[in-house]
């Protein structure tokens, strides 16, 4: 029996991570993240749970990566951790994971091995043939998998694009060529399946910087993801036609587009690119600066631009900033906020909402037709997205003729099998959430995130007292201290009443009464509780520090 496993990525954005496994042979599929939702607070990052590959760790024969955007890389280090084995990937994307590796000190002991479109790799009982696939980031592939139940075909994340910047157009005619062949079943992105029609053309966009950049008279800066090479390869063309000099500043762009030269997926002509340093030497108009910080990053360059605090880069009158990216839902209000205060000191900003300077990595719904109607699967599986995704791109399917029977609608934990009777979504297993906060790993849960909600609506009251040991008689306190509760200078009466209240507490409990302090400090937490909710309608997290000395 064959059986494909979604760990992540099936109901919602992001943490794509799912298992092929048959007989003793387990190979992992992607291995991402997802950035923390509003209630996530502290939170760093969120993987997929991997419990399941812990348990089958003896049948793990390699993880495949399909690109390198962090919705799909993000979780290697933390798999790499538990279980050491093979990956395999596109140059670009075993460079950025190679990257992300050296930051968690896992480098050394890594196996990384590269892998290329048209090329055939044998893992366990999978044959896997790489399809190149137009992706927003460079060296994309999707992944066709030789099983003993038949021929699976997997996109990765992909759009049909016939007019990519660096000829890394998705392979329509091997697709094509695998629905002759006979493909069991598709797996098939699901990101933009509510948007009809196609996706506009990279060539479009670029037209349109151009035009911005042909009439913008002072400094250009152009925010967007550091993976956009495509995007940053037609930037640096733009600035050479226009005679401008162009300067990357920002760690992580830094980092990918020196990687992309060096792969031969960048082409900056001679004497375009100059250091930040080297600013000053040239006019606003003879400048063009590519930056992170689309996502209103707090600690991003554009963010510290638009706050005044950046140190070579000051934002002035006559500069024109482009927010060449989608706004991803949950960073609209940093995003916003980045922009009003560009506005406020005097820039021109044009982003997503206002000009055509984005295009989509993924393919709208009429390209999501012709992947169907290119490879003619017998059973069709949606992927990559929320539930009404998934549920949208099913009826698209069975639009275009594939029985309802045929059409497996999964999510995280349900087993699709294959076996001699056909294909069906079978049992469960466990899957979930892992939070990542600072070098902590599944140390937050729930009880943790409500503790940190309760403390971020309600404040905290601190109650500190001691005893003598001896006599049971108060040696210090009661003191109260408060935190995000009410302004110090406003607590007077309201503090005053609630010292009563403990030693009113003290005076009921005796000194000979047994666990006495363990006592007191109950009842004073609960008193408390009580007494500002009825005060002043508000419920803080009571800590009560009492001991005996």
């Amino acid at each position: 029996m064959l059986k494909i496993i979604p760990l992540g990525g099936l109901g919602e954005i992001g943490l794509n991570m799912m298992v092929f496994e048959y007989g003793e042979s387990l190979l992992v599929v992607d291995a991402g993240l997802m950035f923390p939702e509003d209630y996530m607070l502290g939170i760093d990052y969120v993987i997929p749970d991997m419990g399941y590959l812990k348990k089958n760790r003896s049948k793990l024969v390699g993880i495949v990566l399909t690109h390198a955007h962090e919705d799909h890389i993000g979780a290697i280090p933390y798999l790499l951790r538990e279980i050491n084995v093979p990956v395999y990937g596109t140059s670009f994307t075993l460079g950025m994971v190679r990257h992300k590796l050296e930051e968690h000190d896992l480098l050394a002991n890594a196996k990384l091995i590269k892998i290329a479109p048209r090329s055939r790799l044998r893992l366990g009982a999978f044959e896997l043939d790489f399809i190149r696939v137009a992706h927003s980031v460079v060296d994309g592939v999707g992944i066709a998998f030789r099983t003993p139940e038949g021929l699976i075909v997997h996109t990765g994340d992909f759009k049909i694009s016939h007019s990519s910047i660096n000829s890394m157009d998705t392979d329509v005619s091997r697709f094509a060529q695998l629905g002759e062949e006979g493909v069991l079943a598709l797996l098939s992105d699901s990101t933009n399946v509510e948007k009809d029609g196609y996706t506009i053309s990279d060539k479009q966009v670029g037209e349109t910087l151009a035009n911005i950049a042909v009439e913008s008279q002072g400094r250009i800066i152009i925010a967007l993801f550091a993976s956009s090479i495509s995007r940053i390869q037609q930037i640096i063309n733009i600035a050479s036609k226009t005679g401008r000099k162009v300067v990357v500043n920002g760690k992580s762009i830094e980092f990918s587009t020196q990687l992309a030269k060096e792969l031969g997926f960048l082409h900056v002509p001679v004497n375009t690119e100059i250091d930040i340093g080297e600013l000053d030497a040239y006019s606003e108009e003879e400048t063009l600066i590519i930056t992170t910080g689309s996502q209103g990053e707090p600690m991003s360059a554009l963010a510290r631009m638009a706050g005044g605090n950046h140190k070579y880069i000051k934002i002035q009158p006559g500069d024109t900033v482009i927010l060449s990216s989608k706004f991803i839902p949950g960073n609209e209000k940093a995003i916003t906020n980045i922009i009003n205060n560009l506005y406020r000191l005097g820039a021109n900003v044009i982003y997503e909402k206002i000009s055509a300077i984005h295009v989509s990595g993924h393919a709208f719904r009429e390209e999501l037709k012709m992947m169907i109607q290119l490879t003619r699967p017998k059973y069709f599986i949606p992927i990559h997205g929320e539930y009404r995704h998934l549920f949208h791109h099913s009826r698209i399917a069975k639009d275009l003729g594939i029985p309802d029977d045929r059409v497996l609608l999964a999510e995280n934990g349900q087993i699709i099998q294959f076996d001699e009777t056909g294909g069906k979504i079978g049992q469960n297993i466990t899957t979930g959430r892992v939070l990542i906060d600072g070098k902590g790993v599944g140390d937050v849960g729930r009880s943790v995130l409500k503790e940190r909600r309760l403390l971020s609506e309600e404040g905290l009251v601190m109650v500190s007292m001691v005893f003598d040991e001896d006599t049971g008689i108060v040696i210090y306190g009661p003191e109260i201290v408060s935190r995000g509760f009410v302004f110090e200078t406003e607590t007077g009466h309201l503090v005053d009443d609630a010292i009563c209240v403990v030693l009113e507490i003290v005076e009921e409990v005796g000194p000979d009464e047994p666990n006495r302090i363990h006592r007191i400090r109950t009842m004073v937490q609960s008193a408390l509780k009580k007494y500002f909710y009825f005060t002043i309608g508000r419920r803080p997290v009571i800590l009560a520090f009492i001991q005996e000395i």
